[in-house]
């Protein structure tokens, strides 16, 4: 106690008032709503408090539960994957888990270095992305994985380059740019009976269109960056599978660091929330797409699984989900016209209404020539062994009506035929693919 000099009694001494510094930084914490939020709040947090050691020490030691630090989870990053979770997941009988990735190239990298090791084995197919072939060959073989490439459409190839070290399977439910379509359950079969795993990277399909853990899938990988988040404005991965699985999945991430970002999280989690309408509507444009493009003179061969010529039509059919509109056979058209590289080149730079860009799955349509893009790490003789012609050209169908994307195209394809024509004569004849929207199913 001392005395007020002024008023001549006894009062207590005034507590101490930080610094405007410190006032600056400890601001009061945020109120914590007790009512759900109808929104996905964002957690844009790198660290989070603890009470005391004992709780910090409690929750990095894994006997409490809880958030630490995002590079570790985040929950606005959490709440993404686990939406995926829960749609891939949507009729088995047990919830799956997910983990959510700053890109689909780092959730694959994840699933490789958690179940790949130097001396065992992976299979992936011959027309594999080109990212995910340069990682495999350019990355992983350093380490002493070995890897097979094959067609996986085949059975007896699955079952001939399966080895007894092979611990990985690796499909594309659509694979990229051919379109051609995995038999999971064929190849389920073939991985679990020599002991090895399934994962499937299902980027082009989606759970709008297939799930592959319903097919016997252990894992399932996605870019987000592209249908997922559906706006091109935000870059992610995810994984998702069996809860054993992905604890090693979770390990990997872990000690690689490859975090979603909260707010990269939110902007995904919010396309899932229109992904059956958009991706709906891409499939059946893509279809109309496809069709009308079979019939150009100036087109060689059009890889899309809708068309009734193609490959993976019976398989898509089979395994693939339908609605009012028929079988959703994905948005993915690939075009080769005749002439090879400098055709496909050509027709990329004629067309005006799709976009030359990177990636796929937005609003607008986008538009590449495959083997100096997506597949530019594959020489001549890897592309011809994955079946892609090096004029092949890539239209991701977006949003925008059919009609349009078809005279953008068959104009530009027009014009690439004349170019051709004067070059070194008219294209050869072809046989028209089976076209109509009818026989698209």
């Amino acid at each position: 106690m001392r005395r007020d000099p002024l008023h001549g009694g006894a009062h207590r001494t005034a507590p101490h008032r930080a610094g405007e510094n410190t006032r600056a930084v400890h601001l009061p914490s945020p109120p914590v709503p007790q009512q759900t939020p109808t929104g996905l709040p964002v957690w844009r947090t790198a660290a989070f408090g603890f009470a005391g050691a004992a709780e910090h020490t409690d929750l990095l030691t894994g006997r409490a539960d809880g958030y630490s630090y995002s590079r570790l989870a985040n929950p606005t990053s959490d709440a993404f994957a686990e939406a995926v979770a829960a749609l891939e997941g949507a009729r088995l009988e047990e919830p799956v888990p997910g983990r959510a990735f700053a890109s689909g190239m780092a959730a694959a990298t994840a699933v490789f270095l958690a179940f790949a090791e130097a001396g065992t084995h992976v299979v992936a197919p011959a027309a594999v992305y080109g990212g995910t072939y340069g990682l495999l060959t350019g990355l992983l073989t350093r380490f002493g994985v070995e890897v097979t490439f094959a067609d996986l459409s085949d059975a007896a190839a699955v079952r001939a380059a399966i080895r007894p070290t092979t611990r990985l399977v690796w499909a594309e439910t659509l694979a990229n740019p051919t379109m051609a379509v995995a038999d999971l359950p064929m190849l389920a079969e073939a991985a679990h009976a020599a002991g090895a795993l399934l994962a499937v990277d299902s980027t082009f399909a989606t759970p709008v269109v297939c799930r592959p853990l319903e097919h016997g899938a252990d894992l399932v990988v996605h870019s987000a960056t592209k249908y997922i988040g559906g706006h091109g404005d935000a870059t992610g991965g995810v994984v998702v599978g069996r809860a054993p699985l992905l604890a090693e999945i979770v390990r990997v991430a872990h000690l690689t660091g490859g975090c979603l970002a909260p707010d990269e999280a939110f902007l995904l989690r919010r396309g899932l929330e229109t992904l059956p309408l958009r991706v709906r509507r891409q499939c059946d444009t893509a279809s109309m797409f496809a069709a009308a493009l079979a019939r150009h003179p100036a087109v060689r061969r059009v890889d899309y699984p809708g068309l009734p010529g193609h490959p993976g039509h019976a398989t898509a059919r089979r395994l693939f989900d339908a609605g009012p509109e028929g079988t959703r056979f994905g948005a993915v058209v690939t075009v080769t016209p005749h002439g090879g590289r400098d055709a496909g080149l050509a027709l990329v730079d004629a067309v005006k209404l799709a976009k030359v860009a990177t990636s796929l799955g937005g609003t607008c349509t986008k538009v590449s020539h495959v083997a100096t893009t997506t597949h530019h790490q594959l020489d001549d003789a890897a592309l011809a062994a994955a079946g892609i012609d090096p004029g092949a050209v890539r239209f991701a169908v977006g949003l925008e009506d059919a009609d349009d994307l078809v005279r953008d195209a068959t104009e530009a394809l027009d014009t690439v035929r004349r170019v051709v024509g004067r070059a070194g004569g008219p294209p050869a004849p072809r046989t028209p693919e089976p076209s109509s929207v009818a026989d698209l199913g």
